[in-house]
């Protein structure tokens, strides 16, 4: 039997501490997957593959996109929840992650504590658009218009309970209006059906979207959601300067599994806001109608938690359920 001295096992265990020290300092060391719990194509997609082109080198281990579509962002995020907290495989979340846990009765995770938040990428204002032959040429008009016409007005969406209806029915409750939702399958359903004066309403996803049919003058852009005004739309004002208080914000943010090391956690934040920072990404954002903010990973975690929060009682108030 081998018995070893207490000056040896000191040193056995610094060795020991060493080596996990030293294998957490060269994280990464194999290659990244970057979980989309949506389809190809949207702007969470694009950001996010435009995220990994350029974390890879900073890195100096490639990062990848892989499309997990379903269930409104479910399918995907229970892979995450579920997959190693190493580091290796992490998730971009977009607003359906603070929605769903008021929208379904049960999901297969905790969506705060099955995550470690890791960082903001984007934060996205909403913009309020109508058919170019509606009545309202501002928002003072359109409350005022919505008002003198209760029940008859309405508003599309792309669906129940997502940002677009929220946001419309956060309107609601705060201009006192009572305006009808309507849901479709897309958005470009939505923009046909207001264009055509199907629809009084729409809280369009991102100004990038419509932006061309704003420039055409197929429609009119009345106000953004968010506090200030987009460098896209610089002569759209916020719908705060109106309806005071009010601010709908989608963002795309990165998520680790629970129990994923905060060294790593810290590191990831380092780099993604570093690349999100940079004007290469800034001019993709701004493309898009977004911009960055670059949070810790801890503010981030706050600012899901206030987002729960803050749609559990709007979708509560309106009675939404999934379709």
């Amino acid at each position: 039997m081998l018995i070893l001295t207490q000056p040896f096992k000191v040193l056995l265990c610094l060795c020991m501490l060493s080596f996990g020290a030293n294998s957490i300092g060269a994280y990464p060391d194999r290659p990244i997957r970057l979980i989309v719990p949506s389809g190809a194509g949207g702007i969470t997609d694009n950001l996010a593959r435009h995220l990994v082109t350029q974390l890879t080198p900073l890195l100096g281990q490639q990062a990848f996109v892989e499309n997990k579509p379903g269930a409104s962002g479910i399918s995907g995020t229970q892979f995450v929840a579920n997959a190693p907290a190493d580091g290796y495989t992490l998730l971009m979340v977009f607003p359906s992650h603070v929605t769903n846990p008021s929208l379904f009765a049960k999901l297969p995770y905790d969506s705060v504590k099955s995550f470690e938040p890791v960082a903001l990428v984007s934060v996205v204002s909403l913009v309020l658009v109508v058919p170019k032959n509606s009545p309202a040429t501002h928002l003072d008009s359109l409350i005022a218009y919505a008002k003198a016409n209760p029940s008859k007005l309405n508003f599309g969406s792309v669906g129940a309970g997502s940002l677009g209806h929220l946001g419309a029915e956060l309107f609601n409750t705060m201009t006192n209006t009572s305006m009808t939702h309507i849901p479709y399958k897309g958005s470009p359903q939505v923009m046909t059906a207001l264009i055509s004066g199907e629809i009084h309403m729409y809280f369009v996803a991102s100004a990038s979207s419509a932006l061309p049919q704003i420039q055409s003058n197929q429609i009119k852009a009345l106000g953004v959601s968010g506090k200030d005004r987009l460098p896209i739309l610089p002569d759209t004002p916020a719908v705060n300067d109106v309806v005071r208080g009010f601010e709908v914000l989608g963002w795309n943010g990165i998520l680790a599994p629970s129990g994923t090391p905060k060294s790593i956690v810290e590191k990831l934040n380092t780099l993604i806001n570093q690349v999100v920072s940079s004007s290469e990404f800034q001019q993709k954002l701004r493309a898009e109608g977004a911009r960055s903010s670059s949070i810790t990973a801890a503010e981030f975690g706050l600012l899901i938690q206030k987002d729960i929060q803050k749609w559990a009682g709007v979708i509560k108030k309106a009675g939404i359920t999934p379709e």
